[in-house]
């Protein structure tokens, strides 16, 4: 069985590929995961990162059968899938985990209690691996979809105080992660020097992500910080790393 949390906070660099099943279609798998396989061996290779996972979710996820599609990736990718859900519809038994998010950068209480409450009331005989995660929304130069949904306003990356408090008040509530978000497709990804003046400042492991799209882009966050990185749209993409 995976520890995901545990093998995060053992290992040096982790990474996350993020998956929206409703824009990637279960007959898209395989080719889906071939990318994503090959950037896995060159990520290993050019920045030593020693654990992935597949984070699985979406803002909306309308009309997507997370059962079945958790299964059929099961069949292809061998790496823990853990659910990064966009609301407490979004749960199921088949995955490997589950991030317990809780939008603390916003003041949307459907996000702060409501949903959690939804989604423990299906979680109270669950054998997922729970992780609490404290999540905060980063402007990353446009308006994403977490930002829509939620209807909550990003965090300015010009203010880096607001964003450092933000986290600290997270690990104090209790949370096992942070998770700096600068939103799906952004412009602009969290600034390295925000990495590190929110990770100087927490006990816990530190995820980041948001706007990545190069080698460099991640290794400038890891050296920052970041414990896990983050990439999802320039998977959709398939954009060239090389």
């Amino acid at each position: 069985m995976h520890n995901v949390l545990r093998t995060i906070k053992e290992s040096q660099r982790t990474m996350a590929f993020l998956l929206d099943p409703e824009k990637t279609r279960i007959e898209d798998l395989i080719e889906t995961f071939d990318h994503i396989n090959n950037l896995r061996i060159l990520i290993q290779t050019e920045l030593s990162v020693e654990y992935f996972v597949l984070f699985v979710g979406g803002s909306t996820m309308i009309n997507v059968d997370l059962d079945k599609w958790i299964l059929a990736a099961k069949e292809i990718i061998k790496i823990p899938i853990v659910i990064f859900p966009g609301s407490h519809h979004q749960l199921t038994e088949n995955a490997d985990g589950l991030l317990f998010l809780n939008l603390i950068s916003g003041d949307n209480p459907d996000y702060l209690i409501r949903q959690q409450r939804q989604a423990a009331a299906q979680l109270l005989r669950s054998q997922l691996e729970i992780v609490p995660t404290g999540y905060l929304l980063i402007d990353g130069g446009h308006e994403s979809a977490v930002q829509r949904v939620s209807q909550t306003l990003p965090l300015s990356q010009h203010d880096a105080d607001s964003i450092i408090h933000t986290a600290f008040a997270g690990q104090l509530m209790g949370n096992q992660l942070i998770y700096l978000e600068a939103g799906s497709g952004a412009i602009t990804p969290v600034n390295p020097e925000i990495i590190k003046s929110v990770k100087n400042q927490l006990e816990i492991p530190l995820i980041v992500g948001g706007g990545l799209r190069s080698l460099q882009q991640l290794k400038s966050s890891y050296l920052a910080g970041a414990d896990m990185l983050v990439i999802g749209t320039a998977i959709e993409q398939k954009i060239n790393w090389n």
